[in-house]
């Protein structure tokens, strides 16, 4: 079987948001908003704990072991593993996060019931997207042959998620949308909007019902 980019590139994938500081600092503003303060979360698809430890994020599952590697030595705790079968028990978790993981996934239909499974009683689904309706979803489809981790990836639309997570039993609570250049040319942390349309990156805060 063979790796996987994100365990061969993890270097090359952590280093984007050196490159692209401002873009990922605009991301991490909007989602900041929406994590819960003090409560018990998760990160599926951790990566390499970019979001995860400036959120506060306390736990996290990946796949891939050079990835878990860097988000231990950020402060997440980790376990190796799958959104689609998860390792922890029903009612586990506060909230979860889901930033940009859902295009890599394998079935993702099976990873939010997952996720659904593991959350308590009115816990909230927090997942940030790159809307593929957008200038930044356009931009990226584009060169997707070009990249080694968005080669295999499924971009979806904001509405196509609202579908997935209200099939599987989550209610909309909010909806935010923010990174409204290229990456590159973001020069400062931009503020969050309400809705989505405009920016590329989207994220929806939904609660389990």
């Amino acid at each position: 079987m063979s790796e996987s980019p994100f365990d061969l590139y993890y270097k090359e994938y952590d280093e984007w948001y050196e490159r692209n500081r401002f873009a990922y600092l605009t991301e991490l503003e909007a989602l900041k908003r929406e994590i819960p303060r003090n409560k018990r979360g998760l990160e599926v698809g951790v990566g390499t704990g970019r979001f995860a430890s400036p959120l506060g994020v306390p736990f996290g599952i990946d796949p891939s072991v050079s990835m878990i590697k860097v988000a231990k030595d950020r402060g997440v705790e980790v376990v190796q593993g799958v959104g689609e079968e998860m390792p922890f028990p029903d009612s586990a978790f506060d909230y979860v996060l889901l930033a940009i993981t859902i295009c890599f996934l394998e079935d993702p239909d099976r990873t939010i019931l997952e996720i659904r499974r593991i959350l308590k009683p009115n816990g909230f689904l927090i997942i940030g997207i790159v809307d593929r309706e957008s200038f930044l979803g356009r931009y990226y489809i584009g060169k997707k042959e070009e990249s080694k981790f968005y080669k295999h990836a499924r971009f979806f639309s904001v509405g196509e998620i609202l579908e997935l997570i209200k099939g599987h039993g989550f209610r909309e609570k909010r909806i935010v949308q923010t990174v409204f250049d290229l990456p590159g040319r973001i020069k400062e942390v931009e503020e969050p909007k309400e809705g989505f349309g405009i920016g590329g990156f989207v994220v929806i805060v939904a609660e389990k019902a």
